[in-house]
């Protein structure tokens, strides 16, 4: 009677989303009596769902021998397909593709007409996304799609149109793709789909938002799904280089704090086993964050370890060499990552740094090309953080270029989109730009003013060598002295003990 009453317990509570309740009674009735499949995979679904992913596959690979048992090669199949997922999911590329294999002999060999293999088409399209062949892979998740339909699978027909949507943004077809990536996590955040597919899903999305600049997207989905998710607490939704994603949206908000966390959370789960492609972004992230609160050493050793995992420490690390006062590395470092990065896409992400850095090495020429470049990607662009990024670069070249009073036009343009996007380090950034205009037409009260307000921000946000530059500029706020050029940069070095000097380039 125990292994019923716990057995009984745990398919309740997994019934009503209790996961962690679910785990523990459905493992309580197996440690007494094996488990029939229906309820192996309960006790699977469970573990993964708070973080058991290891555990979950063992189970998975229990059920799928319990249903060989039982004569049943469909649901043994299926089982196969998300044991195959999960190694996906780590990057263990061979070993899923071992389960894809067993899973396609099991349908072929029983001649069956199965919604399974409709999911054996997600890792086939993936295999094509990863050749280059979007096109190939658009069509095949188009065909996985109309089996989950055919079938009224809502987890097939949503994990097929994420996909869909995904390869349909690459190859331009952008408003159709944009649309099939909201209708995919509707069906999420209303509960449709199965919980086990709400991380992947949700990932996937916000993958295809970045890769459109589309912050706000982005966000309005996040904060969607953080009301989904707190409604069960048990509930780990966040893997890996979602965490990143989550991470990326706190940074920029401001919740530095937060971000790091999220980011350390990724860089572990990312970790283990070796060789997972989100690792490398999650230590970038990681160095990133140190970068901007002035942990100099910490942020240059996080580089390194995303560097070894395969993601180029641009435009991170050469930023890193400015704020050093390492200016000929800066330049080296960011020239080179420009000569190797052709998609404009991926350049436009370095771009910022290139008109930065070759301000600050006086070369105006190559900082106006790198401005004139980010203004026609973002124009090509229905995104506000690229146009945000443009009005910055473009304001910053103009008071290099003596232009200071039409400078002012772009640099409060960029200001604003970076106050809608509620970016307040970025908007802080450009009001120390602003008030170096100011300064250069006479307007000493507006300069004053702008550098307050960025003060603020900055000891807020922990922003230790930005905060240096403040307070340097306001302490040569005479109008008598000597006015400082954008590309005038602030070195900031950090002693052993914590603590800060400043001086100019």
């Amino acid at each position: 009677m125990p292994t019923l009453h716990a057995r009984d317990r745990g398919r309740e509570s997994f019934g009503r989303n209790a996961w962690k309740d679910a785990y523990e009674q459905l493992s309580k009735a197996d440690a007494e009596s094996s488990l029939e499949p229906e309820d192996l995979e309960h006790l699977a679904g469970a573990a993964y769902l708070i973080g058991r992913d290891a555990e979950s596959g063992n189970i998975l690979s229990r059920a799928h021998q319990a249903w060989l048992g039982r004569g049943d090669p469909e649901r043994a199949a299926q089982c196969a397909f998300w044991i195959a997922f999960g190694f996906m999911g780590k990057g263990q590329h061979a070993a899923a593709s071992g389960w894809v294999a067993r899973a396609r002999r099991l349908l072929e060999a029983a001649g069956l007409d199965s919604i399974v293999q409709g999911y054996l088409r997600l890792p086939a399209a993936l295999k094509s996304v990863g050749e280059g062949d979007v096109a190939g892979a658009s069509a095949i998740f188009a065909e996985a799609a109309a089996i989950g339909e055919r079938f009224r699978d809502v987890d097939l027909t949503t994990m097929a149109r994420q996909g869909l949507g995904r390869t349909l943004i690459r190859l331009g077809r952008i408003s159709e793709g944009v649309a099939l990536l909201d209708e995919v996590m509707v069906a999420v955040t209303a509960g449709e789909v199965s919980p086990l597919l709400v991380g992947t899903v949700y990932c996937s999305v916000l993958e295809g938002c970045s890769e459109m600049f589309d912050l706000r997207r982005a966000q309005e989905w996040t904060s969607a799904l953080t009301v989904w998710c707190a409604s069960q607490p048990d509930l780990v939704p966040y893997r890996g280089t979602c965490l990143v994603r989550r991470a990326e949206i706190m940074q920029l908000h401001g919740a530095w704090h937060d971000a790091l966390t999220e980011a350390q959370r990724a860089c572990e789960w990312l970790s283990e086993p070796p060789g997972q492609s989100g690792a490398g972004s999650a230590f970038y992230l990681r160095g990133e964050l140190y970068r901007l609160r002035g942990e100099f050493a910490k942020a240059e050793d996080t580089y390194r370890q995303a560097s070894q995992c395969g993601r180029k420490p641009q435009p991170g690390l050469a930023l890193l060499r400015l704020a050093q006062g390492q200016l000929d590395a800066a330049r080296a470092a960011i020239c080179s990552a420009m000569d190797e990065t052709v998609e404009r896409r991926l350049r436009s992400r370095l771009l910022p740094a290139h008109v930065e850095i070759m301000l600050a090495a006086g070369d105006v020429a190559s900082a106006r090309a790198g401005a004139n470049e980010l203004s026609a990607v973002a124009g090509s662009y229905d995104a506000p953080l690229l146009r945000a990024d443009a009005a910055r670069a473009e304001g910053a070249v103009l008071v290099a270029e003596g232009s200071a009073r039409a400078a002012l036009t772009s640099l409060r343009a960029a200001a604003a989109l970076w106050r809608e996007l509620e970016a307040p380090y970025e908007e802080a950034r450009v009001r120390v730009l602003t008030a170096i205009a100011c300064r250069h037409i006479g307007d000493h009260d507006s300069a004053t003013m702008d550098l307050d307000a960025a003060r603020a921000a900055f000891e807020q946000l922990g922003a230790g060598p930005d905060l240096a530059r403040v307070r340097d500029l306001l302490r040569r706020g005479s109008p008598n002295e000597a006015l400082p050029q954008t590309g005038e940069h602030v070195v900031v070095r950090i002693d052993r003990c914590g603590r800060s000097e400043t001086g100019p380039r």
